[in-house]
């Protein structure tokens, strides 16, 4: 009988070992992105192992998201993807284009990390809650101040830079998204679990970037 039991409790301590092991599956991303250099040199620094390498590429420029939106479906059927991403801002897209861009995106299967209005809002979030809505060149002039250096769009050691701070970045936009969606939740979709604004558009700022991240984050090395 105590056999038995010792038996029983190595099996129950060998399960327990097995799921503790056990880790997210392995993912192949395919990432567009509208920008040619800043987007796309951001995401290839994560540390993802070679067959879950995001293919990053910077082919959008000059597309409006509709436009990158069609794009990736067509790329998707080229190759062997778990997710597919599209990275664009609103920027000076008219608003009606912007919000039919995600649309058809989630119609298609297909993820976005939108920033309205511009990328560098993403930056901008590993130092502290931005809530008010600037333009393009007032982020790169408060990154320029919060990174004590002038702050360059094909800068390829941001990654670096702001490694550390990614959690931070994480949880502002986590919070600016609920702040928007607590006072415009009607008619607001999932997307891959998260909510997705109805009228993303009219929320300056905000970004849905850190879902595209807290994603490679899973499959990133150590």
């Amino acid at each position: 009988m105590a056999k038995k039991r010792a038996s029983s409790r190595r099996t129950e301590a060998g399960y327990r070992q097995r799921n503790v092991d056990v880790r997210e599956p392995e993912q192949r991303f395919l990432i567009i992105c509208e920008g040619e250099k800043t987007e796309p040199n951001y995401f290839k620094r994560f540390r993802v192992p070679r067959k879950v390498l995001p293919d990053a590429q910077g082919i959008g420029k000059g597309k409006n998201p509709i436009e990158l939106v069609e794009l990736a479906r067509s790329k998707r059927a080229e190759g062997d993807y778990n997710q597919v991403w599209c990275v664009f801002d609103l920027d000076d897209i008219p608003a009606d284009i912007f919000n039919r861009a995600i649309a058809l995106a989630q119609q298609y299967n297909i993820n976005v990390a939108y920033s309205n209005e511009a990328f560098e809002l993403w930056y901008l979030l590993h130092y502290d809650l931005h809530t008010a809505a600037i333009t393009r060149d007032q982020y790169c002039t408060k990154l320029s101040h919060k990174l004590k250096r002038p702050y360059k769009k094909n800068d390829s050691s941001l990654f670096d830079v702001l490694e550390d701070l990614q959690d931070q970045a994480i949880k502002y936009a986590t919070k600016l998204l609920e702040q928007h969606q607590t006072s415009a939740t009607s008619g607001s979709k999932k997307a891959a679990g998260r909510i997705m604004p109805s009228n993303p558009a009219s929320l300056n700022p905000s970004t849905t970037v850190h879902w595209l991240v807290e994603e490679l984050r899973k499959h990133s090395r150590p």
